[in-house]
């Protein structure tokens, strides 16, 4: 999720629907690594080469209740997404468009979890460089 001041993602930017994802990496697809048969595989992103502890930044819809398949009819579910900015150096060569708003601080989880969304937004910026790693490739 990006284009936060969307109507549809308005009304789920407060402090009652927002939730982090813990993650120790992260993986875009490869398409400059293309393997012999044709597969494109991920390339693996980490806050450092030991994938220390860091967060997505999410949305949290509990109780969602849509047609998501056909066949099943209307469900209720609950549901997240995770805010996305535009990549960092690290994230860019691989993938152009986005990238996850990763926390890495505390204070950061705290922002995200208890802020106003006008504090908040401003967490929805790409990581510094030095803050992420590339993978070496095989890394899973």
């Amino acid at each position: 999720m990006r284009k936060t001041d969307s109507k549809h993602w308005t009304r789920w930017l407060g402090v009652e629907n927002r939730c982090v994802v813990p993650v120790t990496r992260f993986a875009e697809p490869n398409p400059g690594n293309k393997t012999a048969d044709g597969r494109t595989p991920n390339a693996w992103f980490a806050r450092d080469a030991q994938q220390s502890l860091m967060f997505f930044a999410g949305i949290w819809v509990p109780q969602w209740t849509s047609v998501r398949k056909i066949k099943d009819g209307l469900t209720t579910i609950d549901l997240f997404a995770f805010l996305t900015t535009e990549p960092n150096g690290v994230v860019g060569p691989i993938h152009e468009k986005a990238m996850p708003v990763l926390l890495t601080e505390p204070d950061e989880v705290e922002m995200w979890m208890t802020a106003s969304w006008s504090e908040a937004r401003a967490l929805q910026r790409p990581l510094s460089d030095d803050k992420l790693v590339l993978l070496p490739d095989g890394t899973t």
